[in-house]
């Protein structure tokens, strides 16, 4: 599995032939991540899922419930004492909070009053909004400001609500429930939901745009702002998350590789997460290198996430996730625990911790506590 796997994450999948559509398969034009630990001991991981208090490997050890860490390293472990004595819980709650006021005043509140409320129903339906807040902490790593990333925390967000609002519709994933309620095609009627995800796209990239406008060229000078709505584009549309989708789509039924299933979630899943980050540290004003690292760190986080997802999607009830618990066995798609089987999969989702926290190890300890307890919040959550 490592070998395979590992090979994949450095070159992307290799080609693989549908009837329909025909696809090539490539991975988008971003830096390749460096060979991942293959060799490297991750037993301490390999009960990712089950154990409420969970050794990191580097001293800490992390209480998921909370989000707070105990530091068993004289001197701080890795990260040092910004790691251990940061307070991920209340960093989380802060910029959560910040994030959706933000969302708030940037959605429309207009006719047809239909769309609008569908828009907000979305948007503002009680997520995580880990994409987001990845945004503001890689922003923050390198120099910049939560200010500074604000309108690319929400054009983020609005991203991903529109992804949701149409992998739920009947002609994707059929799916009724998300985050604890009905999906939105069952609330506001199928047209309805179609247009409010079209809308929710654009108005990202509008409000991206505007946003960085109204902060000021001496905040977020203008190219930077360009190259993030390029980056966010690109993993928006046929470099992400419409790739990975039609790919994934293609490939229920049908045997699929290893390889093919990290082509699909490093577009479908990851791309977008690797693109809040990498244009957070854009208009934060991070260097190329800088950026870099945050992508190769981002784009391990991103597929962590998806790995996570699939185990939970097997061992979790709908009523804890808050969506339909198992419907990926259903529809006879590919997932990690499919083809690997659970307890490889969890080892994997350790593998993939460590390479995203080896990314973060030339910057500032205190900068990159946030990302540091990011990655391990993906890895533990439980739903």
């Amino acid at each position: 599995m490592d070998k395979v796997a590992c090979c994949c994450l450095r070159n992307g999948a290799p080609s693989q032939s549908f009837s329909k559509p025909s696809l090539p398969y490539t991975i988008a034009r971003s830096a390749s991540l460096p060979p991942p630990p293959c060799r490297r001991s991750i037993s301490i991981l390999r009960c990712i899922l089950t154990n409420p208090k969970r050794a990191t490997g580097n001293g800490v050890i992390v209480d998921v419930a909370t989000g707070r860490t105990t530091n068993t390293k004289p001197g701080g472990g890795s990260g040092g004492a910004g790691v251990s004595s940061f307070d991920f819980e209340q960093y989380m709650s802060t910029n959560a909070k910040a994030v959706r006021e933000a969302l708030d005043r940037a959605l429309p509140d207009r006719q047809p009053e239909r769309l609008s409320e569908a828009m907000r129903y979305s948007a503002l339906s009680g997520g995580k909004f880990v994409r987001p807040i990845l945004a503001i902490a890689a922003c923050e790593l390198v120099g910049g400001s939560a200010a500074a990333a604000t309108p690319v925390s929400c054009a983020v967000e609005m991203v991903h609500a529109m992804s949701l609002v149409h992998d739920d519709m009947p002609c994707m994933d059929d799916d009724a429930l998300r985050r604890g309620r009905p999906a939105t095609h069952v609330a506001f009627g199928e047209y309805t939901a179609l247009l409010s995800g079209d809308a929710l796209l654009a108005l990202a990239f509008e409000h991206l745009a505007r946003g960085c406008v109204e902060l000021g060229v001496t905040v977020v000078p203008a190219e930077r702002a360009l190259r993030a709505v390029a980056e966010l584009a690109n993993a928006a549309g046929a470099g992400g998350v419409a790739a990975g989708q039609v790919a994934d789509k293609a490939s229920e039924g049908v045997p699929v590789s290893l390889a093919m299933l990290e082509y699909i979630h490093l577009h479908k899943t990851a791309r977008l997460l690797e693109a809040a980050a990498v244009c957070g540290a854009i208009v934060g004003g991070g260097t190329d290198g800088e950026i870099e690292s945050v992508r190769r760190y981002a784009r391990s986080v991103g597929l962590l996430f998806q790995v996570v997802d699939d185990v939970l999607d097997v061992t979790r009830t709908s009523e804890q996730l808050g969506k339909t618990a198992g419907k990926d066995l259903a529809a006879d798609k590919a997932t990690y625990p499919k083809l690997l089987g659970v307890g490889q999969a969890q080892a994997y989702a350790a593998e993939l911790l460590a390479m995203a926290e080896a990314e973060l190890q030339g910057f500032d300890a205190d900068r990159a506590a946030p990302l540091h307890h990011l990655a391990r919040f993906i890895a533990y959550r439980q739903n």
